[in-house]
C-alpha cells in the first residue's frame, strides 16, 4: 500500500464521507420521516395524508403533490419524542462527520505536499497525515453512531404509536436515508482504519499517530558539528616543513 503517497483508500473514504454528509442533510431536510393516512368513508371526499418532518408538516389529498395544511413552525412545536431527539441528533452527526472531513482532507494534503523529512525544531508542531487519518476515522465511527441509533428508534417508536393509538403511522423515506447515511460513515471509518493498519507497520515515526520526540529523529539529520570536526581532524593531511640545510 503507498502510505507515502495519497492513496486510493484515503480518496475513496473521503468521497464516501461527502456522500455520507450529503444524505445527513436530505434526510434532516426531507419532510418525510413519518407518515399518518386518515381514511375517510365519504365517497365524496379523500384520503389524506400527513407527512411529518423535522422541522415543517405537509398534509396532502391522495394523488394531490400539493400541501393542504403546510406547517413551517412545525419545529417549535414537535410533540413525539423520537423526531425531538432526531432534532438534535442528526445536525451533531452532520458536524462531526464534516469535522472528520476536514481532518481526512488535511491528512491527505499533508501526504501529497509536505517533505517526508521534517524539520526536527518543528517535529511537536508538525500535522502528521497517520494521526488525521486515524482521528478522522474515530470521528466517523462517532458520527455514525450518533446518527444510527436515533435513527433505528423511529422504526420501533412508530410501532408504539401504533399500538397506543390506531396503525395509521409508518416511517418514510428519510428513515432508510439516513440509515444508509450511517451506514456510509460506517464504511469510510473502517477504510481510515485499514489504511492505517497497514502503513503503522512502517519503520518510519512518521506513521505513528504522534511523532516520537526530537532525540528520535536525529537519523534524519546530520551529525553534530563536534562530531564532524573529530572526524574531519583525522582525515586533515598535516603537511611537514623541512628546513634546507
Amino acid at each position: 500500500m503507498g502510505c507515502r503517497d495519497v492513496h486510493a483508500a484515503t480518496v475513496l473514504a473521503f468521497l464516501s464521507g461527502t456522500a455520507s454528509v450529503a444524505g445527513l442533510l436530505a434526510a434532516v431536510l426531507l419532510p418525510n420521516w413519518r407518515q399518518m393516512r386518515l381514511y375517510t368513508f365519504n365517497k365524496n371526499e379523500r384520503n389524506v395524508t400527513v407527512y411529518t418532518g423535522l422541522w415543517i408538516k405537509c398534509a396532502r389529498f391522495d394523488g394531490s403533490r400539493d400541501c393542504v395544511i403546510y406547517d413551517p413552525q412545525w419545529y417549535t412545536a414537535v410533540d413525539q419524542l423520537d423526531l425531538r431527539v432526531l432534532q438534535f441528533a442528526l445536525p451533531l452527526s452532520m458536524f462531526t462527520a464534516v469535522s472528520a472531513l476536514f481532518l481526512c482532507l488535511i491528512g491527505m494534503c499533508n501526504t501529497a505536499f509536505v517533505s517526508t523529512v521534517p524539520n526536527i525544531k518543528l517535529a511537536k508542531c508538525l500535522v502528521n497525515s497517520a494521526g488525521c487519518h486515524l482521528v478522522a476515522g474515530l470521528l466517523f465511527l462517532l458520527a455514525c453512531a450518533i446518527c444510527l441509533t436515533p435513527s433505528v428508534w423511529v422504526i420501533f417508536y412508530n410501532n408504539y404509536l401504533n399500538r397506543k393509538y390506531e396503525p395509521v403511522f409508518s416511517f418514510d423515506i428519510s428513515v432508510f436515508i439516513a440509515i444508509a447515511s450511517a451506514g456510509g460513515l460506517f464504511f469510510t471509518s473502517v477504510l481510515l482504519f485499514l489504511w492505517y493498519c497497514a502503513c503503522k507497520s512502517l519503520p518510519s515515526p512518521f506513521w505513528q499517530p504522534l511523532y516520537s520526540h526530537a532525540p528520535s529523529m536525529h537519523s534524519y539529520a546530520s551529525q553534530p558539528y563536534s562530531a564532524r570536526s573529530r572526524l574531519s581532524a583525522i582525515e586533515i593531511d598535516i603537511p611537514v616543513v623541512t628546513h634546507a640545510s
